[in-house]
């Protein structure tokens, strides 16, 4: 009994020993920052979920960010450097781009278990992520941007006679937005149809929403890695469950085969991934992450930038006035907008900007450290920062720093007004960052912009929207989710604009 006992204790104090033992890390480094829970770190609802990680990410940022640079933070056992000073997060970003080029999840992903995902140029590192980005870039160039527009204006046609017909009761415009984007990036990357206005089940739709979704086995999986970091290249992640996989394969075949069985001519995505495979020989899973790419860059991102600027413009009336003024003055002879002309409208780029800094899509990004280096803390003491360390960057929480935007929880457009400089100023500080900045910048930004814009053109000239009371107030997001999702979704009205 007593040999029992001592073995319990003396297994229960190793597990301990083990799990504390870098509870003194940052300390022994002389650098500041919050007390980590045992096996869950300074994240806890990471792996709880019982409230938005942004809120715990908020508080230490808030509580540390005058007393450095940067504050040293735990995600489970691994120690994480968080910056709090948007000069060094565009250090970290550009100017020691080299030093920090990976993105951190890129360790718990490989071809072999996730083969979409882990083809993914956000998940690639080194050499193979710069040879991956160059396939892509190609791709987003303002001529063939230019000759999707149609498809985006026909898509967001059909947006508007849903609007039409369910406009009686509040709608829903999360889902609106996703429906909108879904079909978007279904026609330019697949030339499907994902019906997603006509059909309340429609495949690609319900595909896209599982491929987004919080996976129970991938948290506890983030959980056994944040407790052992070691495990990472051992015990890869498939984020994408295996149905999602096969579906998308399966859709980008039958695409494939379809347009070179019947030589079908069209300027989209799919027409440059043909082009692509033929050129560096690429096979149907290289084909499938491609498009997957594309359609995760376009469909999520896009969804939620719109959802949360429709939103803002509800909450404030004068602002989405003065929007649909610029926007009816913009229309052509034919009652819809020119790309180049949809594209220089100020306004339109000043409230979703700031919709864009309120609700950024990433509340953060992760990367890695590749080359050892020093940060500096503060004036006259630098830290050594050894390869392998993650270095998160608080986009929410840089977004919302007082120290760079006045009165930061206001809705405020006229902050990036032309006068003031546009969006330059804050860019060139470091401290507006919706869709990353430097060689890792997102791809598909551009696309991403383009097509929220065109969905809000025509959403915003044929009516006008207010928010309804069964939108949380203030607004929640929800705690289950991996990026920012209002939480019970965001309903508003909509009521056609009279001549």
């Amino acid at each position: 009994m007593f040999l029992t006992v001592t073995l319990v204790v003396s297994a229960v104090t190793l597990i301990y020993v083990y799990l504390s033992w870098y509870s003194n890390f940052w300390r022994k480094r002389g650098v500041p920052g919050p007390t980590p829970r045992l096996l869950l770190g300074n994240f806890p609802s990471f792996f709880l979920r019982h409230r938005s990680f942004v809120e715990e990410i908020e508080e230490i940022y808030n509580k540390y960010r005058t007393r450095g640079n940067f504050v040293g933070v735990f995600n489970g056992r691994q120690p994480t450097i968080m910056v709090l000073n948007p000069a060094m997060v565009k250090d970290v970003l550009i100017k020691d781009f080299k030093n920090f080029q990976d993105n951190e999840f890129a360790d718990s992903i490989n071809k072999e278990s996730d083969p979409i995902f882990g083809r993914n140029p956000f998940m690639l590192k080194g050499e193979e992520w710069k040879q991956k980005r160059a396939e892509v870039t190609p791709a987003f160039t303002t001529s063939r941007m230019k000759s999707l527009f149609p498809l985006v204006e026909d898509v967001a046609l059909r947006a508007q006679k849903y609007i039409n017909g369910n406009m009686k009761q509040p709608i829903e415009t999360r889902e609106l937005c996703a429906k909108y984007t879904t079909d978007v990036v279904s026609s330019c990357i697949f030339a499907a149809d994902a019906q997603s206005f006509t059909n309340d089940k429609a495949e690609i739709r319900e595909m896209g929403r599982q491929l987004m979704e919080p996976n129970l086995q991938v948290v506890l999986m983030f959980l056994l890695l944040g407790v052992v970091p070691a495990l990472k290249k051992l015990i890869p992640i498939s984020f994408v469950p295996k149905h999602v996989e096969r579906f998308f394969t399966q859709l980008m075949e039958d695409a494939v085969a379809y347009r070179e069985k019947n030589n079908v001519q069209r300027a989209d995505y799919l027409d440059y991934l043909i082009s692509l495979k033929s050129k560096k020989h690429l096979d149907t899973l290289d084909m499938a992450a491609h498009g997957v790419s594309f359609f995760v860059d376009g469909f999520e991102t896009s969804s939620l930038a719109m959802s949360f600027a429709l939103y803002e413009l509800a909450r404030n009336p004068e602002v989405q006035t003065k929007l649909r003024e610029e926007l009816l003055a913009a229309r052509n002879e034919k009652g819809s907008v020119d790309y180049e002309t949809l594209l220089e409208l100020p306004y339109l780029d000043q409230a979703l900007n700031e919709s864009l800094r309120l609700w950024p899509p990433a509340a953060f990004l992760s990367k890695v450290c590749t080359i050892p280096t020093e940060l500096e803390l503060y004036s006259g003491k630098k830290v050594s920062v050894e390869r392998g360390m993650p270095v998160m960057i608080p986009v929410w929480s840089v977004h919302r720093d007082p120290d760079c935007f006045e009165e930061p929880e206001r809705y405020n457009p006229d902050r990036f007004s032309p006068e003031n400089g546009g969006t330059k100023p804050y860019r060139e500080k470091g401290c507006f960052i919706p869709f990353g900045d430097g060689p890792r910048q997102c791809l598909g930004m551009r696309f991403a912009l383009m097509q929220v814009k065109r969905g809000l053109f025509e959403i915003l000239t044929k009516f006008e929207v207010s928010v309804n009371s069964k939108t949380e107030n203030p607004l929640k997001l929800d705690p289950k989710a991996f990026i920012l999702c209002p939480l019970n979704g965001l309903w508003l009205d909509y009521k056609p604009i009279t001549a």
